[in-house]
């Protein structure tokens, strides 16, 4: 049944809940038998761009003139650069370091979560290097000591990234311990479970499939329901200066 003009899609100055019921899907330069849903943008103040790609079978992405990080959310997709490929699976990654040449193509049907963001470089820091890897293959560490928290880092620590992706995964009924405002803007795809997030001073039902952009010092705190483990996908810049 459609509940006409009813949504829990929200756009906030300091925050964006993007709902799949209100998911629009455009053709970005360069793509190929793909759509992509554009989430996060300068369009609402972010310094980064994110969105998931739909990918036909054979289907492209295109190129980009900045870093790019990709995350495989179901199918599989390849990966070329520098003469060398590489296959992504489901929950499998790639970093591609701004002005490398690379091609992305579905191998199969396939839905790919995509962050670009334009290098802060650092004096006496190494170009990044791309990176490989497979989600489930990451060790996760428990946050702040708490084991029903797990995070999993898929970028190295090293000053020469300057934006970090991770998971997080919540045990039911587990929370951040504290209320969060701090100088990194987010980018957060829920990729299972759900629970209750605040953002600045409401709170919000959250579930699969849904988006959430949070501004830089935007009050944040999110808590799990439910009979199963909560999971998402989270990008912030990192590794800089506040002044640049």
């Amino acid at each position: 049944m459609q509940h006409l003009g009813a949504t829990r899609s929200v756009s906030a100055t300091t925050h964006l809940l993007q709902t799949p019921d209100t998911f629009v899907r455009i053709r970005l330069p360069g793509m190929q038998r793909a759509m992509a849903i554009v989430h996060a943008s300068p369009a609402i103040g972010a310094r980064f761009a994110q969105c998931t790609a739909e990918m036909e079978t054979g289907g492209q992405l295109g190129p980009t003139a900045a870093q790019r990080f990709i995350y495989v959310l179901n199918g599989t997709v390849s990966v070329t650069t520098s003469g060398a490929d590489q296959t992504l699976s489901t929950d499998g990654f790639a970093y591609l370091p701004q002005g490398a040449d690379h091609e992305v193509k579905a191998i199969a049907d396939s839905k790919v979560e995509v962050f670009e963001k334009r290098l802060l470089s650092v004096k006496d820091q190494p170009i990044p290097a791309p990176v490989f890897g497979n989600e489930r293959e990451v060790p996760p560490q428990p946050l702040m000591g708490d084991p029903d928290l797990q995070v999993r880092s898929l970028l190295p620590d090293s000053m020469a990234y300057d934006f970090a992706v991770n998971t997080m995964e919540y045990q039911p009924g587990a929370a951040l311990a504290m209320v969060e405002m701090h100088v990194m803007e987010h980018g957060l795809l829920m990729l299972s479970g759900g629970g209750i997030y605040r953002l600045a001073d409401s709170w919000y039902p959250v579930t699969a499939g849904d988006f959430i952009w949070m501004a830089p010092y935007c009050p944040q705190w999110f808590g799990a329901l439910g009979k199963r483990p909560a999971k998402y996908l989270i990008y912030k810049d990192w590794n800089r200066n506040p002044l640049d």
